[in-house]
């Protein structure tokens, strides 16, 4: 049993911390590539959103499955620490999908569809400007979490 758990604890980990790793790379594909950036933005959101409901799934499943570990002592240490980067991770992922996203999404709506269309100091671009600088922030913050996760987790 306390296998299975580490196993799939792991798994978990792995699966959300390598989306959120390959994500830079499926964006900067997508832009290089797309020669519409309206287009090329709308392909990344899309993906952005799968990403994030992965990792709530993930962060979800890895929270219930920590909690299961420290029940039955799967781990030699407390997994109080892994609990606190997963629910760190989590919180930052909800905030994004629900807060940054969504907001993002009105602003583009409110410059006419496409943000480039409009002038650089348009409102309306200059907010999603400063909050896609958020979302960047917000994602580098679950990267760095999930890294001290697998950290904290390979400790045992």
């Amino acid at each position: 049993m306390k296998t299975l758990l580490r196993a799939l604890i792991l798994l978990l980990i792995v699966l959300w911390l390598g989306g959120v790793m390959f994500f830079p790379v499926v964006a900067a594909s997508a832009f290089s590539s797309i020669a519409d950036t309206h287009v090329a933005g709308t392909v990344v959101r899309k993906c952005l959103l799968v990403l994030h409901y992965e990792g709530l799934f993930s962060g979800a499943m890895l929270i219930i499955l920590l909690l299961a570990a420290a029940r039955f002592r799967a781990y030699a240490r407390s997994v109080t620490l892994p609990l606190l980067f997963a629910l760190i991770m989590l919180v930052l992922t909800a905030f994004s999908q629900y807060w940054i996203i969504p907001r993002m999404e009105g602003f583009r709506l409110a410059a006419g569809g496409a943000i480039d269309a409009v002038s650089a100091n348009d409102p309306n671009r200059v907010a999603f400007n400063k909050l896609h600088a958020v979302s960047e922030h917000v994602e580098e913050g679950v990267l760095l979490a999930g890294i001290v996760l697998v950290a904290l987790v390979a400790r045992d």
